[in-house]
């Protein structure tokens, strides 16, 4: 069974201002199919591997009945990120910086988490080399956690590493990579981040982890509540869950296709796996015309999979 969505955002997400994909219904339960727009048929046949996974397959016996979360904090005004974490329950915020005002916002997040929250930051590869480490050194007085992929290449990331003393995580660069254990060699980062429909499952993404060898934290890619569902049963699995995990964004979608989203409660979100519900879905569901573009995508990613 396929089910075809298309859900918009509270608010624009690094240009992002909807959510779409197909609902796949198996044996073992709901998977989501939904890479980004653009991706090529080879890159989101590897979102398809996790869809069908999550269709097909049971999560892997859990290790933990709740997953600490981060709030995700998008490129908003001072005003907007204050609010948006104040409300948002969690002592942990992840802050997309390299647009905007980078300083008001942290300032701001920092204010709405007091002084023994976390902040995270995450530049999407933003950077080059020399503006990395200057950015990094200014903005170490908000108590960095850590910076996600703060340079593009893996040969930046190691570099910069050596040039500064927060700990980087790498994202996007981990999932370009032939060998994961590039990442482990190359000294290139002080944990990693895993994401399961980039990585093409959960258990592609356990691999991952056990293969680099360095402390993980699961984060999302804007799904509805089924593909959080997914992340949430990595994050349950892995060995050891030293940082909360980046699975808190159904609350950035104007809707969810669930009736029970997963929303974070007192910072946490419960490992369970909800299923897709008939009038919650009704008011995002595409038909015909409309959902055929995403079906045809969902065909071509078929054709491209090895």
């Amino acid at each position: 069974m396929k089910r075809v969505y298309r859900i918009p955002m509270k608010l624009p997400f690094r240009g992002v201002t909807e959510r779409s994909g197909v609902l796949v219904r198996g044996p073992a339960g709901w998977g989501e199919f939904s890479p980004f727009p653009g991706y090529e048929p080879a890159v989101a046949s590897i979102w398809l591997r996790a869809a069908r996974e999550a269709s097909t397959e049971p999560w892997p016996q859990p290790l933990r009945e709740s997953i600490p979360v981060n709030v995700t904090v998008p490129a908003l005004s001072a005003e907007q990120a204050h609010a948006l974490v104040r409300d948002s329950g969690c002592t942990t915020a992840k802050v997309k910086v390299a647009q905007g005002d980078d300083e008001a916002r942290l300032e701001a997040v920092r204010d709405a988490l007091g002084p023994t929250g976390k902040i995270r930051i995450d530049v999407n590869g933003a950077w080059d080399l020399d503006t990395a480490a200057g950015r990094i050194r200014s903005l170490e007085r908000y108590d960095l956690e850590y910076v996600e992929q703060p340079v593009a290449t893996l040969a930046e990331m190691a570099a910069l590493r050596k040039r500064v003393n927060v700990p980087l995580a790498v994202d996007e660069s981990l999932r370009s990579l032939d060998d994961p254990r590039a990442v482990r060699d190359s000294e290139a980062a002080d944990l990693i981040v895993l994401k399961v429909q980039p990585l093409g499952g959960v258990r592609p993404a356990l691999q991952i982890a056990e293969i680099v060898g360095l402390p993980a934290v699961v984060s999302s890619a804007l799904e509805t509540s089924v593909g959080i569902a997914a992340g949430v049963a990595l994050a349950a699995a892995l060995p050891e869950l030293p940082y909360a995990c980046g699975l808190a964004t159904v609350a950035l979608l104007n809707g969810d296709v669930v009736a029970d989203p997963l929303i974070p409660v007192n910072g946490s979100l419960e490992v369970r796996r909800p299923n897709v519900d008939e009038a919650a879905l009704e008011g995002f569901e595409l038909h015909g015309a409309q959902a055929r573009p995403l079906v045809a995508r969902m065909e071509a990613a078929t054709a491209a999979t090895p």
